[in-house]
């Protein structure tokens, strides 16, 4: 079962009508009116100048679609607290899939009541219905509001409808209109193939979806949560101990749901909604699958303490839901004699808690890559989810005791330097590198490294690496972008001196 409704601001601070224009086909055209406007004859799709000539004293707005677009994101996410399946109907519908959700609110007389009722109070106009299919649930929405359809009674509920409520193109309305069918039953008598041949076979579908031959599957804005836990409060709650006390007993609750099918949460998403049709949301994700609700709620205190923009409840909250998006089956592990066990579950919990408090592509774990290029050697991956291939990971060997011979940490780009002396194919004896001298006491190298050609479509150079000294003691990696050849010019006699860069500092 399925719910269509429509909306526009309806807000009339004095007894003129307001419209809204929009450019189209090179004309100011009506986008939306109020009912001032359509008491007055004036329709959707009117030109501006035929709109004054009826009425000069008409309040005109630009339309704003990216403004609209996101008011009817802020209403579905409103929606959401009568169920996880909203999906979008551009420009100003929305699709609910309320199957097995009504009896929560008092059936679907009551749901759509309260939907209507809560809507209209935040200054919407409001059209809805509800309907077998969406097609059938949206075409009466946009004749009458407030019908409910029972199942198999969709041809009977639109063939007195006329035709521009199935919402088809403006051509094909007219043509319908000039054949003269002018209700859907009229184009319903016909036989399909007639129709199909007029007008195509998307609206032939379209037709038939309206009279409940089928449906089209409806596009939900988010993917429905594997477990769903909430708490409806007859009044709205706005304490902090008690908003925290609800997420521990959902934490309980939906720990209890999934460790009856052996699962674990990977990612969690906790939801606030106000009163005033605000919603908000909080997600956390974990390293490995959760399975107690301790951990699940000291998550969600981390992440609430680290907020910028403080859990505002306004005049109150709702309802409070917590899902679990994302879940895995858990493993059992034999914990009571393999000490690296804890010691892994200790680590995990501690970036899970970190990640939470900062974000998780703050908290990185190293991995080696195929590769000899120095930027491209190591990747660093969230450690949430790469924490087992950190600990496997297979880095290549070195003397422990000799110092490592490449910095530990590089620069995120090479920076360049000046070389104001130069050794013949070696390393500059002096440098500028950010406003500073160096002179270059100890040097190693080089190390030379060419650059992978069949995984660039432009030519890379080979380069020279470094480890110097200065006479303070720092030490860099410096390299020399290409080959380092005097006895090479250029047909204008200008010889190339190749580019040199700082890459890294060792401690």
């Amino acid at each position: 079962m399925g719910t269509g409704s429509g909306g526009e601001n309806a807000s009339e601070q004095n007894s003129n009508p307001s419209i809204v224009v929009a450019k189209q086909n090179n004309a100011l055209q009506i986008f939306a009116l109020d009912d001032a406007a359509a008491r007055l004859g004036l329709a959707i799709g009117l030109p501006l100048a035929n709109a004054r000539a009826i009425c000069p004293r008409l309040r005109v707005f630009d339309a704003d679609t990216a403004a609209d677009a996101g008011v009817l994101n802020d209403v579905a996410d409103w929606c959401d607290r009568f169920t996880p399946l909203v999906a979008l109907d551009p420009p100003y519908g929305l699709f609910l899939d309320i199957t097995g959700c009504a009896h929560l609110f008092g059936g679907e007389a009551g749901l759509m009541q309260m939907v209507c009722g809560a809507l209209t109070r935040q200054g919407f106009a409001v059209s809805a219905a509800i309907a077998g299919t969406s097609i059938c649930a949206r075409t009466v929405t946009r004749h009458v509001s407030g019908r409910i359809v029972p199942d198999g009674g969709e041809a009977e509920a639109v063939k007195s409808l006329p035709v521009f409520a199935l919402g088809a193109d403006d051509t094909i309305t007219r043509g319908l209109r000039r054949a003269g069918l002018k209700t859907i039953g009229d184009v319903a008598s016909r036989a399909r193939h007639e129709i199909t041949a007029r007008f195509g076979d998307d609206f032939t579908t379209l037709l038939a979806h309206a009279l409940g031959q089928g449906d089209a599957p409806i596009s939900p804005r988010k993917p429905l949560p594997d477990y769903i836990v909430e708490k409806r409060f007859p009044e709205p709650v706005a304490t902090e101990a008690v908003i925290s006390a609800t997420l521990s007993r959902l934490a309980a609750m939906l720990v209890a749901a999934m460790d009856r099918q052996g699962k674990g949460a990977r990612r969690l998403e906790a939801h606030f909604f106000r009163t005033d049709g605000a919603v908000r949301a909080i997600a956390v994700d974990t390293g490995q699958p959760v399975t107690r609700a301790e951990m699940i709620d000291r998550l969600f205190r981390e992440r609430l303490d680290a907020l910028h923009d403080p859990l505002d409840p306004g005049f109150g909250f709702d309802l409070i839901r917590l899902s679990a998006s994302r879940v895995e089956i858990v493993v059992q592990q034999q914990r009571d004699l393999d000490a690296n066990v804890h010691d892994n579950d200790e680590l995990a919990d501690l970036i899970d808690r970190i990640a939470a408090r900062i974000g998780g592509q703050r908290v990185v774990v190293y991995l080696p890559q195929d590769t000899h290029v120095p930027e491209c050697a190591v990747m660093a991956a969230p450690a949430q989810h790469h924490l087992a291939a950190a600990q496997q990971a297979d880095w290549p060997a070195r003397v422990t005791s000799e110092p490592p011979l490449r910095p530990l940490r590089l620069f995120a780009r090479p920076e360049a330097i000046k070389v104001i002396a130069e050794v013949p194919d070696g390393p500059p004896a002096w440098f500028q590198w950010r406003r500073a001298t160096h002179t270059v006491r100890r040097v190693e190298g080089p190390e030379r490294v060419a650059m992978e050609w069949w995984r660039s479509q432009k030519a890379m150079l080979t380069r020279d690496y470094f480890r110097v000294e200065d006479e303070a003691g720092l030490r860099f990696w410096l390299y020399r972008d290409g080959l380092y050849d005097r006895g090479i010019a250029q047909p204008a006699g200008e010889i190339i001196q190749p580019n040199w860069f700082v890459h890294g500092l060792f401690a």
